[in-house]
């Protein structure tokens, strides 16, 4: 608390010293955000002990600058190819609602996914021979266009194969893939191998340890926080808390 610089920073260590700091970055990761961040990622937790969020639009400094928009991720993913036969996504999620744990649309439904048991996982999918796969960035960091198409193609790889080992439920944000990018590399750490060794983890303690099968306790507010994996896959995140939707076959 006596190394808290604002408002925010103070609610944040309140939050974190009533036991809701579960799902909350570290300190430091959560001071390195700016203020609308940090009130997104604070919103829930404040919410859910009764403690009041300070006016982060009162603020000379935001005024000063084009406010964010409500979902980091649209900021920082290009839209992905899709087949030429098929639609843009983005254009079949005009016409979707979000109902209670799914998303409806026309034609289809994508079901929220939890964690899975072990006993559910396919075959093979825990064996060394299923990689993550991401492939090691050969641009310079300072490039931004460069790094989103990077993360971009990264995420939507690394999303399905966290799927594919019963992890729905503990995914990264993609502002949270973004910042671990930035994070790793900047400290001379080659990404691609840092999270191959976090998936490779992953697995091996699946094989030993159980996860809590439950979804999330709360819901995306809208489909404005929502982005497209693939055909099969759509992705919500607050910043605080990301939501995995499946297609209903």
């Amino acid at each position: 608390m006596t190394s808290a610089q604002s408002e925010l920073e103070r609610l944040y260590c309140e939050v974190v010293e009533l036991g809701g700091g579960a799902g909350l970055p570290s300190q430091v990761d959560f001071n390195r955000n700016d203020k609308n961040v940090q009130a997104l990622l604070l919103r829930q937790p404040a919410k859910r002990f009764g403690l009041t969020l300070p006016d982060v639009s009162a603020s000379p400094e935001l005024q000063s600058k084009p406010q964010s928009k409500s979902k980091p991720t649209t900021q920082l993913r290009k839209p992905v190819n899709e087949p030429v036969s098929e639609p843009p996504i983005a254009q079949r999620l005009a016409g979707c609602q979000l109902r209670g744990e799914g998303i409806q649309c026309s034609e289809v439904v994508y079901e929220l996914v939890g964690n899975r048991t072990l006993a559910s996982l396919d075959d093979g999918v825990l064996e060394p021979s299923n990689r993550l796969g991401i492939l090691p960035f050969d641009g310079a960091r300072s490039d931004d266009e460069a790094v989103r198409s990077y993360l971009s193609v990264a995420y939507d790889r690394y999303i399905p194969k966290m799927l594919a080992i019963g992890l729905g439920a503990n995914t990264m944000s993609f502002t949270a893939f973004h910042n671990a990018f930035h994070t790793l590399e900047r400290g001379g750490v080659d990404f691609s191998e840092r999270m191959e060794r976090a998936y490779e983890l992953l697995k091996q303690d699946r094989r030993t340890l159980s996860v809590k099968t439950g979804k999330h306790d709360d819901l995306p507010e809208n489909l404005s926080l929502c982005d497209t994996i693939n055909r099969d896959v759509i992705v919500c995140d607050n910043v605080g808390t990301n939501w995995v939707f499946v297609r209903t076959h």
